[in-house]
């Protein structure tokens, strides 16, 4: 006889079965839309079907197709997970809960990072606990990736991908309330290519009503490529499989060709006589728009959300330490990355050497690489959303300093993750190789940068100034917190000429 007591949510597809421990209760691999097999791959996402019974949601699901990934000499598995665990219904979330009964708990909608081409809801850095712990619903969720996400093809709805984070929203507004969640507080928020997915979804008036806040961590909201960029990246893959440039066509190609395709197609240039490439070739996919998140957003879209949009200090030394080419670095590679990244570079490279005399070449080098991926779109989408009427914005700069990787590794890219979701403790984190190196970090600091991310979903006001035009109030925050005003204002007044805002070369 089956004595389990664990507890189950009826959801509008059916029941689900989670597993309760320590008074959280967890459900893993629920369904929100349904299997993007066949053409459906290239679909926008339509409902799953009902299914009977009770439906077991204590063990993790399938993925989106992808490859493996890693950056290097520093570990981040703990980011990435294990790859691509097969399964054609992957398009799932998980929900962390204290409480299941009908409540009125905030509810926080986390959307993974990855390069547009990796991550899961399987990795280890996105396990909700201490979110429930602390009376939140935490939702993580799948979505497509690279070519079933991203790639713009004729004959398939655009950005994909986003669509399928919209769906799960829609899932949310529909059956977080039977999850403990209030589905009129629930805020969304991700990291790196998430974060930029959550600016486009926030500049997405399909999406208006799903989400009251927003969180964009080291994301960007110039990051979107153009339909004319878009169909290089497009061009470049049909010929790679040798079919028509076609959704019909890429229909019959199986997953593990589109994965190894989509791996093949990384360094594309996209450069254009009109556009400078947002990615700097690091991904050849991103959302595809041709007009960019944070114009939307300060022609009113998404006035109504209140916004937490924030960046690490040295945002490009993970893509420079631990490939070795940090230390190694010239002016020539300083100059090379603002050519792709800007349409004046000289005037770019001038400006960062001016703010940081006493920068080495790798500094330089990584300076301009974070602002050209995070920092300046950031910047512009907190200055486009500042001021909305009836909603705040803020704004921070994580600034704690990893010692991995002999100390060069510093508060890079991804580094406030652990901190988020009050994970630092993880094995896989710690150590030389580890992205939190081998020290203790500040003892307190988790707990401050936790509390802080559910204050503000819960309440809207992270605990600082809202950012403003003129002031633009930052936290930076470390051991110690500072407020600071207008940070690194001779950067981001290299970035902000109306023509480079809309990413065009000035004729």
């Amino acid at each position: 006889m089956n004595t389990r007591t664990d507890p189950v949510v009826v959801t509008t597809e059916g029941s689900v079965r989670g597993l309760r421990q320590g008074g959280i209760t967890t459900f893993l691999n629920i369904p929100y839309a349904a299997p993007p097999r066949g053409a459906g791959r290239f679909a926008a996402p339509g409902p799953h079907e009902p299914w009977d019974g009770v439906r077991d949601a204590t063990v993790p699901g399938p993925n989106a197709p992808q490859s493996a990934r890693g950056l290097g000499s520093v570990d981040m598995s703990p980011y990435f997970g294990s790859g691509w665990s097969r399964g054609e219904d992957y398009l799932t979330v998980n929900v962390w809960t204290p409480a299941v009964t009908d409540g009125d708990l905030p509810v926080m909608v986390f959307v993974h990072g990855g390069g547009f081409v990796a991550g899961s809801t399987r990795s280890s850095l996105y396990d909700g606990s201490a979110f429930a712990r602390d009376g939140v619903v935490l939702v993580t969720l799948n979505y497509r990736l690279g070519i079933g996400g991203f790639l713009d093809l004729p004959g398939a709805p655009a950005n994909r991908g986003l669509l399928d984070v919209v769906a799960a929203l829609r899932w949310v507004r529909d059956n977080i309330a039977a999850f403990g969640g209030a589905p009129h507080n629930v805020t969304l928020f991700g990291q790196s290519a998430g974060a930029t997915v959550v600016g486009g979804v926030l500049a997405t008036p399909e999406a208006a009503g799903l989400f009251r806040r927003a969180i964009v961590q080291s994301g960007s909201g110039l990051g979107a490529f153009t339909t004319e960029q878009a169909a290089r990246v497009t061009g470049a893959a049909a010929r790679h499989l040798g079919v028509e440039p076609h959704a019909g066509a890429f229909a019959e190609i199986p997953d593990d060709r589109l994965v190894e395709t989509a791996s093949a197609l990384t360094g594309i240039d996209l450069r254009t006589a009109a556009h400078h490439d947002p990615l700097v070739g690091l991904s050849p996919f991103s959302l595809v728009l041709d007009t960019q998140p944070a114009e939307s957003v300060a022609a009113g879209v998404g006035a109504g959300v209140d916004l937490l949009v924030g960046t690490n200090t040295e945002e490009g030394n993970l893509y420079l330490v631990p490939v070795g080419t940090y230390a190694t670095s010239t002016g020539e590679d300083v100059d090379a990355v603002a050519a792709r990244a800007h349409p004046d570079p000289a005037r770019l490279v001038d400006t960062y050497r001016r703010a940081r005399p006493k920068a080495t070449f790798g500094e330089l080098r990584s300076a301009v690489l974070g602002d050209a991926l995070f920092g300046a779109g950031s910047r512009a989408l907190a200055d486009a959303h500042a001021g909305r009427s009836g909603a705040a914005t803020f704004s921070y700069e994580f600034a704690w300093r990893s010692h991995a990787l002999d100390g060069e590794l510093g508060a890079t890219h991804a580094m406030e993750l652990p901190f988020v979701f009050d994970l630092t403790h993880l094995p896989r984190l710690r150590g030389a190789q580890g992205l939190l190196g081998p020290d203790e970090p500040p003892v307190g600091l988790a707990t401050r940068v936790h509390e802080t991310w559910i204050r503000f979903a819960a309440t809207g006001d992270p605990g600082w100034d809202p950012y403003e035009p003129g002031r633009r109030t930052t936290m930076r925050i470390d051991a110690d917190w500072t407020r600071i005003d207008d940070p690194r204002s001779r950067e981001r007044r290299a970035w902000t000429r109306p023509d480079t805002l809309r990413g065009h070369t000035p004729s």
